[in-house]
């Protein structure tokens, strides 16, 4: 039997402890892997691996109730492609919380494994290639979400959005944050996941290009009009 959509607060707290868990899967396979290998190729190869396995857990258990977005990119997107009325206050909610639930599962790591909560990252990425392969993942990842809309296939998400991020950090140069309240958390974390302050603000305008970018190519190779009248996934999902 259908129910009604939970509410704005209980969608929203959805948001922040999906995003918490995400980052702390992040964060802490990061930090678990620096720990057991000095091969750069393995710690990669183990936090791809846990990143993209925890992702799409979180996606399953939590889309039913928010979409589980996790990410003001994705939520910017999905707002912006179906020109939802009145959907401004509930974008505001989703990126607030996932900011705040961002830099709890870094500091939520941290403190897991001992480390003291709330050190400032020293990693530099703000080289030119690394915001160009960041806006890249970016690009991939809003046109991943908004392709499996646009052909029917929401319920695949799961297993497509966390293959493609699973991927991407490996063939992307920045590694695919591709997800602005993530490299917000991960800026506290000085770690093998972590990103120095300094480099979040140039990080974060390149995944607000790659997601225009996203949306350009959605565009062009399944058009705009489904993508405006369709009913929202996430809200066709939640069910109880």
């Amino acid at each position: 039997m259908r129910m009604s959509p939970p509410s704005l607060p209980r969608r929203t707290a959805a948001e922040f402890i999906g995003t918490a868990a995400l980052v702390a899967v992040i964060v802490g396979s990061g930090i678990r892997a620096d720990s057991l290998s000095q091969d750069i190729g393995v710690r990669l190869l183990a936090n791809a691996a846990a990143s993209a396995l925890g992702l799409g857990l979180l996606i399953a258990l939590i889309g039913p109730l928010s979409g589980a977005h996790f990410n003001p990119v994705v939520t910017l997107s999905e707002w912006w492609s179906r020109r939802r009325t009145g959907g401004s206050r509930e974008v505001l909610a989703y990126i607030g919380a996932q900011l705040a639930g961002a830099v709890t599962g870094a500091l939520l790591a941290e403190a897991m494994f001992g480390r003291a909560p709330g050190a400032w990252a020293t990693e530099p990425r703000g080289a030119l290639h690394l915001l160009l392969g960041e806006a890249v993942a970016t690009a991939g990842l809003v046109l991943v979400v908004q392709g499996l809309r646009h052909i029917g296939r929401p319920g695949l998400a799961p297993v497509a959005v966390a293959g493609y991020i699973g991927a991407a950090i490996w063939f992307t140069s920045s590694g695919s944050f591709a997800n602005p309240a993530a490299t917000v958390g991960r800026a506290f974390s000085d770690s093998f996941t972590g990103i120095a302050p300094g480099s979040v603000p140039a990080f974060a305008a390149a995944q607000l290009l790659g997601m225009l970018l996203g949306m350009v190519l959605a565009g062009v190779l399944y058009g705009t009009r489904d993508a405006a009248a369709e009913p929202n996934p996430a809200d066709a999902r939640r069910t109880g």
